[in-house]
């Protein structure tokens, strides 16, 4: 395993003097668990985990008083331990399968602010209630672009993307970690098994078992996951699911179109009738959407329609192996959807920087991929080509027509960031907008 960039933040609320417990959402398997025992818990004398779906009766423990102090005895005796507020963490696992405990955590929010207390889960977003303004959330995320250099080893590299070099020897370094990351994506598992000792056909062998085994269990969640009693039927999360990569036959290499509801589910071909399963899917963090909006102009959100969107999967290594996309598929760059993986990777690092939600631009027969609202409330468009093509007429449309004060093009070339009014960077520097 390997360190995340997410720790950063829990260090710093560890140094604060009061605190709210800290909650981390995220897709399973993504390490929530192992970032907060494992990475963060080392900085603890103790570290004290209660997980709920592992042992569904440290429930109990929550079942009458919710003060800390009544919940902290319940603990010792539970576990036969001592705990020590001002020194120990302690980690509530997997929070969604008990409601008590959710509910407790604005009671350590203010009868305990001094406690070390972080809570994960998978389900957070499909929770009846929630302290809203008790906690500290975070959002887990698969491994970003920057974190599997990391886990590469080469702190050469790793600096040289930190500070944004343009070089043709570091692009064909970083280009094929690139190419790599949109086979193996971010999920830890995955990562690790990439960066293993074994021979290249073993690790593609295994990246492609480890990704067969978590849709598996995705899949599977949506059974249990689902209300029964509600609108949110199972089957058809899974087909929605199913269908995000699906979408992809009329994409080609051109921009991705919005979503289309038609033939998603039998029988079911509005927006109204897809909407439980599609936001099922972004509240538990496999799914993002992207809307699209004729107006670029500030707030966004003003100017966007709900039912009008792109959806894409969380995960890139995750969507190439739905997609039946082979590892050298990606090595050749030769297939017809490289441009949706390389859309749904410039999605998922933006997502990843805390840009949600993503935002895109259409008028008439023009697209840009991306509308990126910068601290001075300008709006930069970003137009993502996943081949060496630095001509964008859709780009080229928006810029005559808005006149920004900067725009991006990502590309699979080196590119060049020296116009002040236009950056043309390789897609690998996604998660650089924000610094531009």
């Amino acid at each position: 395993m390997y360190n995340r960039i997410i720790i950063d933040k829990l260090q710093a609320w560890k140094l604060q003097l009061k605190r709210k417990p800290i909650l981390l959402d995220g897709a399973r398997q993504t390490g929530k668990s192992y970032l907060l025992k494992e990475l963060f818990g080392t900085q603890f004398n103790q570290v004290v985990v209660l997980d709920f779906l592992e042992d569904p009766e440290l429930a109990n423990i929550f079942a009458e008083k919710k003060t800390p102090e009544h919940l902290l005895h319940q603990i010792e005796y539970t576990l036969d331990i001592e705990f020590n507020p001002d020194t120990d963490l302690l980690i509530l696992d997997e929070i969604g399968e008990c409601q008590n405990a959710v509910d407790s955590l604005k009671y350590f929010a203010e009868k305990a602010p001094q406690m070390y207390v972080c809570a994960s889960g998978s389900n957070i977003g499909l929770l009846d209630s929630f302290p809203v303004g008790k906690v500290t959330g975070l959002e887990m995320h698969p491994m970003s672009f920057e974190e599997f250099l990391m886990a590469s080893g080469s702190k050469a590299i790793v600096d040289a993307w930190r500070r944004r070099e343009i070089s043709p020897a570091l692009h064909r370094k970083l280009f094929q970690h690139l190419k790599d990351y949109y086979y193996v994506g971010g999920m830890p598992e995955a990562v690790a098994a990439w960066f293993g000792k074994d021979s290249l056909r073993s690790r593609v062998n295994a990246v492609s078992q480890i990704h067969s085994d978590l849709i598996a269990g995705y899949i599977r969640d949506f059974g249990k996951y689902a209300d029964v009693g509600s609108k949110v039927n199972a089957a058809h999360i899974e087909a929605v699911f199913r269908n995000v990569p699906l979408q992809l036959r009329t994409s080609l290499d051109y921009s991705v179109n919005r979503y289309r509801f038609k033939d998603v589910v039998p029988k079911k071909n509005r927006y109204r009738e897809l909407l439980g399963p599609i936001n099922w899917l972004v509240k538990t963090h496999l799914a993002s959407k992207n809307y699209i909006v004729e107006t670029p102009k500030t707030p966004l959100a003003a100017y966007r329609q709900d039912n009008i969107f792109k959806l894409f999967l969380f995960d890139v290594g995750l969507l190439g192996h739905m997609l039946g996309l082979k590892y050298y598929d990606h090595q050749d760059q030769d297939y017809s959807f490289k441009g949706y993986v390389a859309e749904n990777f410039v999605q998922n690092e933006m997502l990843i920087a805390g840009y949600n939600p993503t935002y895109a631009w259409s008028s008439n027969d023009s697209e840009v991929e991306f509308l990126y609202l910068m601290e001075n409330g300008a709006i930069m468009p970003i137009e993502v080509k996943s081949g060496t093509r630095t001509k964008a007429k859709s780009l080229s449309v928006y810029i005559k027509k808005y006149k920004p004060d900067i725009a991006v093009k990502l590309i699979g070339s080196t590119g060049s960031d020296k116009a002040l009014d236009l950056q043309v960077l390789p897609l690998y520097y996604a998660s650089h907008i924000s610094k531009l």
